[in-house]
């Protein structure tokens, strides 16, 4: 099996898919940080393709940063400035050639996530 990365955002608040979430993925090597790729959710609250599609999978440690506040800002004219929740980044390792799935659940003030399916 090849690995690779997928992800989606469901807006709690809303009981919606998150549509037009920009998320980043960085891999982390040590003091290093490097950007692997910048996608944007769809109307589902996916990306159309992996985030890390299989020929580009490697394991190690990854960090995905959720522009949250963008997203919500565009949702709601209502809320404090600054925002509670803005980026939202969830540092997590991948220790075998498998499929990993982090979605995000977010609302303007909390958010949770959890290893999918």
């Amino acid at each position: 099996m090849a690995g690779f990365l997928t992800t989606h955002v469901l807006d709690t608040a809303k009981g919606a898919p998150a549509s037009g979430m920009q998320i980043t993925l960085w891999r982390l090597d040590g003091g290093a940080r490097t950007q692997l790729a910048q996608m944007s959710t769809n109307s589902d609250g996916r990306t159309d393709s992996p985030i890390l599609p299989a020929d580009q999978f490697k394991t190690g440690v990854f960090e995905l940063v959720f522009h949250a506040g963008d997203y919500l800002r565009a949702q709601s004219s209502e809320l404090p400035d600054p925002l509670f929740l803005d980026e939202i980044p969830i540092r997590f390792g991948m220790a075998q050639d498998d499929h990993y799935h982090v979605p995000l659940l977010v609302s303007p003030f909390g958010f949770s996530t959890y290893r999918g399916s």
